[in-house]
């Protein structure tokens, strides 16, 4: 019997069938990937330290995984560009579990720059799971576009909590084969990216990206035409709602990455126990992801400008909060550190719904890495940036210098050009 033809009727249906296949997958590997790059985030840094024999160059390893997101995120998006989301999703976590197992044979040799090295190919998960939401919009629709996204983002939050807690359990099974007890549970980051991949490459059809594309009529001949990230970031100039769109995902993330970095340095000189800083961290990244969805609710139902702005007054006020803390004050610095994560989601939820949205779809996935990039860099600046200003004026300064940094999105915010 000859197949029924492809109506409009029959091409909506499967796209919203689709869109529940991948939004499903995507909170499976991003559970996946939160738990692998949680754990890196809890032993690298001491990892460093003892494979460096110091504590001074600790700090590389977090800085070296950071890069490794903004440096895999370049080919990462010219695969999904030009072969859709399945091969760009899988490299990306590919190349993280190949970090995990570079990472576990420096621990084996005792070699600091296999170490590293190691960590930057590590970073590529992070970029699996940043590119994992722009994934789940490939086949929303406008109105349920950042509601998608936010889900996503919400996922994180278990890989963030449950990776730091099996570290340990990994360790200690770890020594009993005589691995490093360090280097041991960066095995259960190789299984877990290894299990993102397998389950990318057979679970994630139709591919969301080529189906949007062709439900939108656009050419899906392969071999198309690289962009680099200078292009991608000539196409986010020439709109005006994508620009505020990475204006906020940037400054939303390096404000964030700067005050939260050196909070714990700030309740040390406290006298603030290592129990106590923990909490801290852990109510500021609850901040950051458990109401992500209702951020992303927020963000379809009053739009996206509106919730970019209120991340900016949630920014600030973080600010005014953690800066005005002393360092005996872990009370109020928990409450800061939690409205600056809760500020966090807004734009970068917000920001990356309306950075999609606004460039044509043929772009969007080159000006989606392009973000990640930029995301990432800035982060990274806002760190090193941070070090030296409570080095050389105090926290509080910092606190300042993060709310003066947050003034220019909010300007950007409030002009009438962008209509969302």
């Amino acid at each position: 019997m000859a197949s029924e033809p492809l109506t409009s009727e029959s091409l909506a249906l499967d796209v919203r069938r689709a869109q529940r296949r991948t939004l499903g997958l995507l909170v499976t590997t991003q559970v996946l990937g939160g738990v692998g790059v949680a754990i890196g985030v809890a032993v690298g840094t001491l990892l460093a330290a003892q494979l460096a024999g110091t504590d001074t160059l600790a700090g590389l390893a977090a800085t070296s995984a950071v890069v490794g997101t903004a440096l895999v995120a370049v080919p990462v998006s010219r695969v999904t560009d030009r072969y859709g989301r399945r091969p760009g999703l899988a490299l990306a976590y590919g190349t993280g579990a190949l970090g995990a197992a570079v990472i576990v044979l420096a621990g084996v040799v005792g070699s600091f720059p296999l170490g590293l090295a190691g960590m930057v190919l590590f970073g590529g998960a992070s970029a699996g799971n940043l590119q994992a939401r722009y994934a789940a919009t490939d086949l929303a629709t406008s109105e349920r576009r950042g509601t998608a996204l936010s889900i996503v983002v919400w996922a994180t939050t278990i890989g963030a909590v449950l990776g730091p807690n099996l570290a340990d359990p990994a360790g200690e099974l770890a020594g009993r084969f005589g691995l490093d007890s360090l280097a041991g549970p960066f095995l259960l980051s190789l299984v877990v990216f290894a299990a993102s991949v397998a389950a990318i490459l057979t679970l994630l059809r139709p591919d969301p990206l080529l189906l949007a594309r062709a439900a939108r009529g656009v050419d899906l001949t392969v071999g198309r035409a690289r962009t680099s990230v200078r292009a991608a970031l000539r196409i986010v100039a020439a709109h005006p709602g994508a620009l505020l769109g990475l204006g906020a995902i940037a400054l939303g993330h390096s404000v964030m990455v700067g005050v939260m970095t050196m909070t714990p340095v700030h309740m040390e000189h406290g006298g603030a126990t290592l129990r106590v800083i923990g909490l801290v961290i852990s109510v500021h990244i609850a901040g950051m992801y458990a109401l992500s969805p209702l951020v992303g609710i927020a963000s379809d139902r009053i739009g996206r400008r509106p919730v970019i702005l209120a991340g900016c007054a949630l920014l600030l006020a973080a600010c005014a909060t953690a800066g005005s803390a002393d360092e005996h004050s872990s009370a109020q610095l928990g409450v800061g550190l939690t409205v600056l994560g809760l500020g966090w989601s807004c734009t970068l939820v917000a920001g990356s719904t309306l950075l999609t949205e606004s460039v044509p779809v043929d772009a969007r996935p080159s000006v989606q890495g392009a973000s990640d990039v930029v995301m990432n860099l800035a982060g990274a600046a806002a760190s090193v940036v941070a070090g030296l200003v409570v080095g050389l004026a105090g926290f509080a300064w910092l606190a300042l210098l993060a709310a003066f940094a947050v003034l220019p999105l909010v300007g950007a915010a409030l002009r009438p050009s962008v209509t969302r």
